[in-house]
């Protein structure tokens, strides 16, 4: 087969081979339903290829390749679509002899593996505090690490008060965890391990965590834990704010909330913030400008020319800062905060 030169022709052209080649390797009514699904135009040119296979034939390594590409699509679909492990397993077994079939679905299984905790997603809030309130408080951060931030922040919610400010301090610092510690707590849980796919360390990002717990609980009890943890230690506070609270996130601001950010925030800084920005922040902020005050930002950021990447994120704290300061005095709102 001659590819064409064009790229995007070249990719044609070698997608009507195969599908060609997949035509021809199944039975005629499952080749049949298959052309079916195709646009007309396609369809032509599969019916192309399929012609020209009889003076250029697949070799076996080409069919086969086709084929695997197929039905390896074909059992991921569904498995999305028509209930997982199960309906893979059923797909494998038509498809291979059955040493094959379990040798795949045992890679199958290895590579999706199940979540830990997955029993505990299923249950609400309130039952998951009464399961584990009595645990201890490194125990609790593990859990929470591996569930939903809405759920986490819940159960945090449902916990003494002076566990919930422990709790954080220990999601927040949290260590790599290998999975044979989270099978232990699993099993003292639950009393059966969710299977688990992967042998290496769970990387955990401990203070990411956190801050995404906290963003969920309200924001009476956000305020609590962060003012009694702050006496002990006011550095991770700090961190704890900024993974809470983003430049990036200030598009969750409304258009009179970034009206009265602009009123205490000095030009020459926002234009510095803005110039990692994304488009749609910098329109936000546009948009909320007079024309003038647009133009002079614009110029401020072309003739500072490149800068250093430690002093936009200065820039951008200060502003984050300030924000904080007036979502706190009510001048502004932030959507899905509390």
């Amino acid at each position: 087969m001659a590819i064409p030169k064009d790229p995007r022709a070249a990719a044609e052209a070698v997608g009507a081979r195969r599908a060609a080649i997949l035509m021809v390797s199944v039975d005629q009514e499952t080749a049949a339903r298959l052309m079916a699904q195709l646009d007309k135009s396609v369809q032509e040119r599969v019916a192309t290829e399929i012609v020209r296979l009889d003076s250029n034939p697949p070799d076996r390594v080409e069919r086969e390749k086709v084929l695997r590409e197929f039905y390896t699509y074909h059992v991921t679909q569904q498995a999305v679509e028509s209930g997982g492990l199960r309906t893979a397993q059923s797909l494998l077994e038509k498809i291979h002899e059955p040493q094959e079939a379990k040798r795949l679905l045992t890679n199958v299984q290895a590579a999706v593996g199940k979540t830990p905790f997955e029993f505990l997603r299923k249950a609400d809030p309130e039952s998951i505090v009464g399961f584990i309130a009595d645990e201890h408080p490194q125990m609790i951060a593990l859990i929470l690490s591996y569930l939903e931030p809405h759920r986490s922040g819940r159960v945090l919610e449902g916990l003494p008060l002076a566990k919930q400010q422990e709790v954080i301090r220990r999601l927040a610092t949290i260590e790599p965890t290998s999975p044979a510690v989270v099978e232990q707590v699993e099993k003292a849980l639950q009393g059966r391990l969710a299977a688990f796919g992967a042998a290496e360390l769970r990387e955990t990002d401990g203070v990411a965590a956190a801050a995404k717990v906290l963003n969920h609980v309200t924001r009476a009890t956000e305020r609590t834990i962060m003012e009694n943890l702050k006496m002990d230690e006011p550095d991770l506070v700090e961190k704890l704010r900024r993974q809470m609270f983003m430049f990036g996130d200030l598009l969750r601001i409304n258009d009179r909330g970034i009206q009265n950010l602009l009123k205490s925030i000095d030009t020459s800084r926002l234009s510095l913030a803005l110039k990692t920005a994304s488009p749609e922040l910098r329109d936000k902020f546009f948009r909320n400008m007079s024309k003038r005050a647009q133009e002079r930002v614009l110029e401020e950021m072309e003739l500072m020319g490149p800068v250093r990447v430690v002093d936009v994120q200065a820039s951008q704290n200060t502003i984050v800062d300030e924000v904080l300061r007036l979502e706190e005095s009510g001048e502004l709102i932030i959507e899905g905060r509390g």
